[in-house]
């Protein structure tokens, strides 16, 4: 099976480096690719939905230029192609109106401000990729050291 993708979206290079840096321990179950622009996203998100490569997880800023954060998950939440994908919107400059937004309309997964704790990106991370693996039925034991514990043992209560 071709490892899930996390796709990491910010507009300035040293955030987008950092932000992957953050998730590095991840890559050994996952593959992780960067954009530069809600466009470039999209057009990733196009090939990847051609290929078949399931798409995990979104870490994304939110003030972009072009399409913010929230538009762009917004609008992939409306398009319907990736249901199961979960959404993190990593942001230092969203205001509450815009927080409120990404709840109700992009139905983010979960909302880290910048600047983040590394080791607490790594874990939601981790978190959300594992709910991911077992809401599309792609978890198998290849994933147990990788998987987050705590939704393993919830997860797995919960099949017996």
């Amino acid at each position: 099976m071709e490892r899930p993708v996390i796709i990491c979206v910010d507009d300035q290079r040293e955030v987008l480096t950092s932000i992957v840096r953050d998730l590095n321990p991840l890559r050994d179950s996952v593959r992780i690719e960067e954009c530069e622009s809600a466009a470039e996203a999209n057009a990733l998100l196009d090939e990847l939905e051609v290929d078949g490569t399931p798409v995990a997880l979104i870490v994304c800023d939110h003030i972009m230029p072009g399409t913010t954060g929230v538009d762009f998950l917004t609008q992939l939440l409306g398009e319907r192609r990736f249901p199961h994908t979960k959404r993190l919107l990593l942001t230092g400059q969203a205001t509450h109106k815009d927080t409120i937004d990404a709840i109700n309309n992009a139905r983010i997964d979960y909302y880290i401000e910048k600047p983040w704790a590394p080791a607490q990106l790594l874990d939601v991370c981790r978190r959300l990729i594992t709910d991911f693996l077992f809401d599309t039925g792609l978890y198998t034991d290849e994933f147990r050291a990788f998987a987050d514990p705590k939704v393993l043992l919830a997860r797995l209560k919960v099949s017996e």
